[in-house]
């Protein structure tokens, strides 16, 4: 929940960076910043390799992802260990 926390703020236009002060570990997580091009099954393919693994990634940057097809360069998402 804290790592999608941050990386939903981080995900806001003009916030530049988030700073974490909240004393809570997190649980070992890999981000990936989307360019021009990525989908989530691409993605996937490149982390994982395996393009049919694209629903974990969805899943775990839920609320912020609203659609699996909707996703933006620049934009960072949250990679859950596999």
């Amino acid at each position: 929940m804290k790592n999608k926390i941050l990386v939903a703020l981080g995900n806001v236009a003009g916030v530049e960076k988030v700073e974490d002060h909240t004393g809570v570990s997190s649980v070992d997580v890999q981000h990936y910043t989307v360019v021009a091009g990525d989908t989530l099954s691409a993605i996937s393919k490149k982390v994982y390799g395996d393009a049919n693994l694209y629903q974990q990634i969805f899943e775990a940057n839920k609320p912020m992802l609203k659609d699996p097809n909707k996703i933006y360069p620049g934009q960072v998402l949250i990679i859950p260990k596999r």
